[in-house]
C-alpha cells in the first residue's frame, strides 16, 4: 500500500507539475497573443499613421501648388500694372497732341499760302512764330513728323492715297506728301498720306 500511495503522490505530483507546465504553457501562449495582437496594433497604427502623413504630405504639395500660382498670378498683375503705368506716362499727352494735329495742319497751311509773296507780312512772321513754338512745345512732349517724300513706301506709318509713276524714282517710293503724319515716340499718332510711284 505504501508502494500505492507512493505511486499515488508521484502520480500527483507529475499531474501537477503537468498543470503547472500547461498553466505556464497557457500563460506563455496568452503573452504570445497578446504581443502578436499587439504587433497587430501596432502595424496597423503604422500604417493609419503612414497613411495621415501620406495625405497631409499630399495637401501640403497642393497648398505648395496653390501657392505658387497665385505668386506668379501676383507678379504677372503687378508687371502689366507697372507697364500698364509706364505706358500711361509715357503717352501721357497723346489724346491733347491728336487734338493739336489739325491746328498744326493749319498753321502750316496758312504758312505755305503766304510763302508765295516776297516780303513776308508781320502777320505772317507772328504765325511763323506760333507755329514754331507749338512745334517745339508737342516736340518735347515725344511728337516727331514722319518722313515721307523719297522715303520706300511702309504701310506702318504711311497711308498710300494715290500712285503715281516717275521713271527717276525706283518703285514702292513716296513721291509726294498730302497730308504730314505724326508719331509719339514709337506710336503712329497718325500716319503720312502719301502718292507711291508704282
Amino acid at each position: 500500500m505504501s508502494e500505492i500511495t507512493e505511486n499515488k503522490e508521484t502520480l500527483e505530483k507529475q499531474k501537477a507539475e503537468a498543470d503547472a507546465n500547461q498553466e505556464s504553457n497557457n500563460e506563455a501562449v496568452e503573452q504570445e497573443e497578446v504581443l502578436a495582437e499587439d504587433a497587430v496594433e501596432e502595424v496597423v497604427e503604422v500604417d493609419v499613421k503612414e497613411a495621415k502623413i501620406a495625405e497631409l504630405e499630399a495637401k501640403i504639395a497642393e497648398q505648395e501648388a496653390l501657392y505658387l500660382r497665385l505668386r506668379a498670378d501676383y507678379d504677372n498683375l503687378a508687371r502689366r500694372s507697372r507697364l500698364d503705368r509706364e505706358a500711361a506716362e509715357k503717352y501721357r499727352a497723346q489724346s491733347l497732341l491728336t487734338d493739336l494735329l489739325p491746328v498744326i495742319d493749319n498753321l502750316d497751311r496758312a504758312l505755305l499760302a503766304e510763302a508765295n509773296v516776297e516780303e513776308k507780312s508781320p502777320l505772317y512772321k507772328g504765325v511763323d512764330m506760333v507755329y514754331r513754338q507749338l512745334l517745339d512745345a508737342t516736340a518735347r512732349e515725344g511728337l516727331e513728323v514722319i518722313e515721307a517724300v523719297g522715303q520706300p513706301f511702309d504701310p506702318n506709318v504711311h497711308q498710300a492715297v494715290m500712285q503715281e509713276s516717275d521713271s527717276e524714282q525706283q518703285p514702292g517710293v513716296v513721291l509726294k506728301e498730302l497730308q504730314k503724319g505724326y508719331k509719339l515716340k514709337d506710336r503712329v499718332l497718325r500716319p503720312s498720306m502719301v502718292s507711291v510711284n508704282d
